[in-house]
């Protein structure tokens, strides 16, 4: 195998640790959004990010609540370009649950990421709650809160 194959499957394998207790089905089917949307952050794209709402969606960060997917686009695009740059997200699941077959609740735990650390330093731990929506089968994030869990 290549090296280049060898880093892909490596990293594959890495990022299929992020599903936690729940690699299979459609609980892991839901958190496909809440993955992507750790993805786009990763990369600090606004733009990515935001896509993963739906139109109406909402993202309650700190003490910012944005309503709607083009208020958390602006917000997230000046917010990266500014004290947040090169900020990763760090979540992993403890809980996801299907309310339907086109709603799913999960919790996660992890934080925000500064540059030059591996994990997030103890004011940036938080536990999120994402409200995840399937519509013509594709899961997309209505609501995201995150909140502190102390020091």
């Amino acid at each position: 195998m290549s090296n280049k194959a060898a880093s892909l499957v490596d990293q594959a394998k890495k990022w299929a640790t992020n599903y936690g207790d729940f690699p299979n089905g459609a609980e892991g089917a839901a958190l496909t959004a809440s993955l992507r949307v750790r993805a786009a952050w990763d990369d600090n794209d606004a733009d990515a990010v935001a896509d993963m709402f739906a139109e109406n969606g909402s993202l309650l960060l700190g003490d910012e609540q944005l309503n709607g997917r083009e208020r958390i686009r602006a917000y997230l695009t000046d917010w990266f370009a500014g004290a947040y740059k090169g900020v990763r997200m760090v979540d992993r699941p403890i809980d996801v649950r299907l309310l339907t077959d086109e709603v799913a609740v999960a919790v996660t735990e992890g934080g925000l990421v500064l540059p030059g650390e591996d994990e997030p330093l103890p004011h940036h731990k938080s536990r999120s709650t994402w409200v995840l929506v399937r519509s013509d089968g594709d899961w997309t994030v209505m609501s995201l809160q995150s909140s502190p869990i102390g020091s």
